[in-house]
């Protein structure tokens, strides 16, 4: 009998995930799933959540919802600052960046930018976005004791 997907097993899936309108967003390169532990909070939660109980060999659709990927929009994360803020610095709409904020870095994107202010946006790209996800189960095993204590998966034969 295969193992099942649940805590701490490793796991590697290939996968294409889509909008809700069909635009491809990712996928798994050709020959090389994404492997990960399970239950470690290294996937968005609705992905995680629809793994759970598969085994090798299943193949599934699941369709997330924001709140359980990357959350909703937030308009109060859209800002205009002083274009004096980035100096000399030529900003354009789509840049991306960190900025230093109350609660940490957090990454924004220039969304517009006028002669003496920029408008950025500290929304997640995917946020407010239903995601569509196409797995195919590749492999599930036990995690071994240094890939649980570092957190992430070895590659075979390798301790990091």
């Amino acid at each position: 009998m295969s193992e099942t997907i649940a805590a701490n097993k490793v796991v590697s899936i290939h996968y294409t995930v889509k909008t809700a309108e069909g635009q491809t967003l990712d996928q798994s390169k050709e020959g090389h799933p994404l492997s990960f532990i399970h239950g470690r909070g290294m996937l968005i939660p609705g992905l995680e959540n629809a793994l759970e109980g598969k085994g090798v060999g299943d193949n599934f659709t699941a369709e997330i919802k924001p709140e359980e990927a990357y959350g909703e929009r937030h308009d109060g994360l859209i800002q205009t600052v002083p274009r004096s803020m980035f100096g000399d610095n030529d900003v354009e709409p789509g840049m991306q960046f960190r900025a230093s904020t109350d609660q940490g870095d957090q990454s924004v994107v220039i969304v517009d930018v006028k002669d003496d202010e920029v408008t950025v946006d500290g929304n997640h790209p995917l946020a407010g976005v239903d995601l569509n996800f196409d797995v195919e189960v590749v492999e599930v095993r036990d995690a071994t004791e240094q890939e649980l204590e570092h957190g992430h998966v070895h590659a075979d034969g390798q301790d990091h």
